[in-house]
């Protein structure tokens, strides 16, 4: 296969760990998806989800059920890790002790045949980019934790000829500190290099931080995939609603009233979905604590709400409060003042997500 970066579809994969069972439980169910040369991706969910399975189907180190990969129109799924170009790194540093940093960083392309001055040229940047460059001539076993993922993140991003760089959730041992530097590092080296970079992660903000297109999964199953302010605006799920964003969105048990309107507890909030054609009155309405503002004047889509707590986080406040029995959160602008007691509160319609069964209409 040729040396160079590659587009990556994965045609109707699906996978289960015990497919002799009668009844086999997927891992993940079947899906199709192509990740475009050069972008910048993460896969997104909780622990058992699924992402790592999807990642090491791409490596080669599982093999699909069912399905196939292509790497640039090729298939690759009968081919072995070795033989796809890709580079890894995983959730705990895997690095070769005995060698020096410069080594370690170096073994990729010298197993290629790289020129002297290339291997030189590579190095440097890499080890520029990570702050490894004093590092360079110590013994690897020498670093800590998070120095010797960094080396591992080094070698994986080290080859300018990998078809995509695979990363398990990489920064999990690096100090927190680190983390955010790491990130804006990576998508330089993206922006620079045009690698593809795919990163597993079950963190929200290293996700919508580092990533142009967001892959959520649950429960084996792709729920969503698109631009952080997608995800954020219109999540397609209640659960996208609830695991991206903090706080969560706020989700309120309603029922139809008219075909734009529903209703929470006693108060009418009008939404720019057409409700008209919905058979079940029984819905869910979404509206995220950003979108919800304190109102000067009572008119349409306010209500007043009894305020349990006020929290001043620095660059912004969040309002717990009450409408009736149901709890609703708020962010606002720190400056403005917060009554005690009753706040009135205005939440736009454009911004209201209807779901029926836990799925946006």
């Amino acid at each position: 296969m040729e040396d160079r970066m590659a587009k990556i579809d994965l045609s109707e994969i699906s996978h289960t760990y015990n497919p002799l069972d009668s009844k086999p439980t997927y891992a993940l169910n079947p899906f199709s998806m192509t990740w475009e040369n050069g972008k910048r991706y993460a896969i997104l969910g909780p622990s058992g989800c699924g992402k790592t399975t999807m990642l090491n189907i791409v490596s080669g180190l599982v093999r699909p059920s069912k399905g196939e990969i292509l790497f640039d129109d090729n298939p690759v799924t009968d081919l072995k890790t070795e033989d796809r170009n890709i580079a890894q790194v995983f959730q705990f540093p895997v690095i070769y002790n005995t060698m020096t940093v410069y080594d370690n960083l170096a073994f990729p392309l010298r197993c290629r045949e790289f020129t002297k001055e290339k291997i030189e040229e590579r190095v440097k940047a890499v080890s520029d980019t990570l702050n490894l460059s004093s590092f360079l001539s110590s013994p690897a076993r020498k670093l800590t934790a998070d120095q010797k993922q960094l080396i591992s993140l080094g070698r994986g991003l080290v080859r300018e000829d990998v078809a995509a760089v695979l990363m398990d959730e990489p920064l999990t041992v690096i100090d927190p500190d680190l983390k955010f530097r790491l990130r804006r590092n990576l998508k330089e080296i993206n922006e620079q290099y045009k690698t593809t970079l795919v990163y597993v992660t079950h963190d929200q903000n290293e996700a919508m931080t580092f990533a142009e297109n967001i892959i959520v999964m649950d429960q084996g199953e792709i729920v969503q995939v698109g631009l952080p302010k997608d995800l954020f605006e219109r999540p397609k799920t209640t659960f996208v609603g609830y695991f991206i964003g903090s706080p969560a969105m706020n989700l309120f048990d309603s029922e139809v009233l008219t075909d734009f309107e529903v209703k929470v507890e006693s108060i009418k909030i009008k939404t720019n979905s057409n409700l008209s054609k919905l058979k079940d009155k029984k819905v869910k309405l979404g509206v995220r604590s950003e979108f919800i503002d304190i109102a000067e004047n009572e008119g349409e889509n306010t209500f007043k709400a009894r305020v349990n707590r006020v929290e001043d986080f620095g660059n912004f406040k969040l309002i717990t409060a009450n409408i009736g029995s149901k709890v609703i959160k708020s962010k606002i602008e720190r400056e403005k003042p917060v009554t005690e007691g009753q706040v009135n509160l205005y939440i736009p319609p454009e911004k209201c997500c209807v779901y029926v069964d836990d799925k946006l209409i």
